[in-house]
């Protein structure tokens, strides 16, 4: 029989059904022990992961019978894709199925940071009252510029214009067609800098998109954005976000991935409660409609490609 390993947590009536077909491993602690994993993954045809499974070459050589990988989620960054499609062993993602979750994250954030909840909440707990001090502003008539416009980015875009937003957009690969589908303008990188009043990272982590938000990026910036990376930590330099914060080139931020994860001291400790910023630990697309249809188009996928493989 076919053995599946799961190394992070995944849906159980998922597992279950996989566990019907094939001999299934489910030990969400492997992903933080390399070594057990590295012991353990030639035994496997399959395996299923999140993002703190690091699928890296020298781990991989580990396996001659390993024949698919299944993200439970989209991003790629921790699997050596390359190595992969050189060694026919097949990739899937779960595109779209945690999609709904992550752009209505990107609209919670963008109604409490433009109505600037966390100073609000922090100012009336510790008793200040401040009901004229701070401001709160409508995401109705304001400009949300979009970096990527893929599947996610294209469900922000129709539920920010369900507020009355206008959207831009910045992503060479998209068609204009496509963008006219969903009334999206198309625009050039610094256009988006300059006209935007909140920005929202939907790209992946590669070369060219790292440290994509430096301080030089936040100086194009005219409106003082709001920032909003539900994406790839990376995207966005920590460091050149705080300088940009103090310095009143942006007006707030979200982030729910980083760097470094979990989240290191040297950044958290520059947070304070008198910023108008939203952290959270990578969960924008986790919710439990979206556990579900994650794990239950994986164990699908796994299934049929062990079934016709054998």
């Amino acid at each position: 029989m076919k053995k599946v390993l799961i190394t992070e947590f995944m849906e159980q009536d998922s597992v279950d059904t996989i566990a019907k077909k094939f001999e299934v491993t489910y030990n969400p602690s492997l992903s933080e022990n390399n070594e057990e994993l590295a012991s353990q993954i030639g035994f496997f045809d399959a395996i299923i992961v999140r993002n703190k499974t690091q699928l890296n070459e020298s781990l991989l050589v580990a396996t001659n019978k390993l024949r698919f990988i299944g993200r439970l989620g989209v991003g790629l960054d921790n699997i050596d894709t390359n190595y992969c499609e050189n060694n026919n062993i097949v990739v899937q993602p779960a595109t779209g199925m945690n999609a709904h979750s992550v752009a209505e994250y990107v609209i919670n954030c963008s109604l409490s940071l433009l109505k600037n909840i966390p100073l609000a909440h922090q100012g009336t707990v510790s008793g200040k009252w401040p009901r004229t001090t701070i401001k709160s502003r409508e995401l109705q008539g304001k400009t949300m510029g979009l970096l990527g416009f893929g599947v996610i980015g294209k469900k922000v875009s129709i539920l920010a214009q369900a507020f009355g937003s206008r959207i831009v957009a910045y992503d060479p690969y998209i068609l204009q067609s496509d963008a006219d589908e969903y009334s999206v303008s198309l625009v050039t990188q610094s256009e988006l800098f300059e006209c935007s009043d909140i920005i929202s990272i939907h790209l992946p982590l590669t070369d060219e998109t790292k440290n994509l938000l430096d301080y030089s990026s936040f100086c194009e910036m005219k409106n003082k954005p709001i920032i909003i990376n539900s994406s790839r930590g990376s995207i966005v330099n920590q460091k050149d976000l705080i300088k940009a914060y103090k310095d009143s080139l942006i007006s707030g931020f979200a982030l729910d991935v980083y760097e470094s994860e979990p989240v290191k001291e040297k950044f958290f400790s520059k947070i304070s409660n008198t910023m108008n910023c939203i952290l959270t630990p990578h969960t924008s697309g986790v919710t439990v409609e979206s556990n579900v249809r994650v794990s239950q188009f994986i164990a699908e996928k796994v299934i049929h490609f062990l079934s016709a493989n054998n």
